[in-house]
């Protein structure tokens, strides 16, 4: 891919992992010990997947990114499966998907959120924690290096030669840069292979393997703050909308208990609240992403 310097102007850091994406990857990957029923049916082995099972929209949340599955283009949907099941033996559910029936599409999104929220959801704290701590020191080699520091440093699979990326993905194209931009997003799914998404109108989405993260003391954490505010904690860094009753459900608590550990630990600049439309949100800071992680 031969990127142009308004490409080069416009590089970015995915801010955090995409939980679809996340999931989709991680089919793939541990696919030989976890086998999910429906994805393992719906979803290609290895290799190619369809573009749009790993959709731009959805950052925020894994329901956005379900959504975003589910109103893709009936066209769309034809397309990509018919580029990713160009080598697998027909059958009747992946020829349902192949012609865009929404059925299959559901039956999709519904096997990537049960995935989801058995295989990653309780690692997904340090799946984040170990994606900022990516980010972070992608940006101090920015620092110091500039983007060719950056690009250069992002693994054997990927090479950079200004103004040239080579990539050895599972296609194979020669690829002029938009001038939209490339966006970088590390996965411990990915795959020895990186994957390009490349859309008209859309920055290029270059997703590239990292080691996986370590797991988390959760004991530790819970002698640091008390046993109730570390779930509290824990359950912050989890996907999702986390108001003041959201939170007091998931961690098993009254909404009064759920809204003073809220305050202690945003006195202790753990977490940051904001009022959208009638509710209070609350989000980790960067710190109680770390302090989180234990590290």
């Amino acid at each position: 891919m031969r990127l142009t310097p308004a490409d080069l102007g416009r590089v970015r850091l995915v801010p955090r992992p995409h939980p679809v994406g996340a999931a989709v990857l991680a089919s793939q990957a541990l696919r030989g010990t976890a086998a999910p029923g429906p994805l393992r049916h719906l979803l290609p082995a290895r290799g190619m997947l369809p573009d749009f099972v790993t959709p731009y929209q959805g950052l925020d949340s894994l329901e956005a990114g379900l959504d975003a599955i589910r109103a893709t283009p009936r066209r769309r949907v034809r397309a990509d499966v018919a580029r990713a099941y160009a080598h697998l033996p027909a059958t009747p559910w992946r020829r349902r998907l192949a012609a865009g029936d929404r059925d299959a599409v559901e039956l999709l999104a519904s096997a990537l959120r049960a995935w989801f929220d058995k295989q990653l959801r309780p690692q997904w704290n340090d799946l984040e924690l170990a994606h900022r701590r990516w980010v972070d020191r992608a940006a101090r080699e920015w620092a110091v290096s500039g983007v060719d520091g950056v690009l250069g440093g992002i693994g054997p699979s990927v090479r950079w030669s200004s103004p040239v990326l080579e990539m050895e993905s599972w296609w194979s194209a020669d690829l002029a840069g938009s001038g939209e931009g490339l966006v970088l997003a590390p996965s411990p799914f990915a795959g020895p292979r990186p994957r390009l998404l490349v859309e008209p109108g859309r920055p290029a989405l270059l997703v590239f393997a990292v080691a996986p993260p370590a797991a988390a003391d959760t004991e530790a954490l819970a002698r640091l703050l008390g046993r109730t505010r570390a779930e509290v904690l824990r359950r912050l860094g989890e996907p999702g909308r986390h108001t003041t009753t959201a939170l007091a459900k998931a961690a098993g608590i009254s909404l009064p208990s759920a809204s003073e550990h809220a305050a202690a630990l945003r006195a202790a600049g753990l977490l940051s609240s904001e009022r959208e439309g009638g509710a209070v949100v609350h989000r980790l800071t960067p710190l109680g992403v770390e302090v989180r992680r234990g590290g």
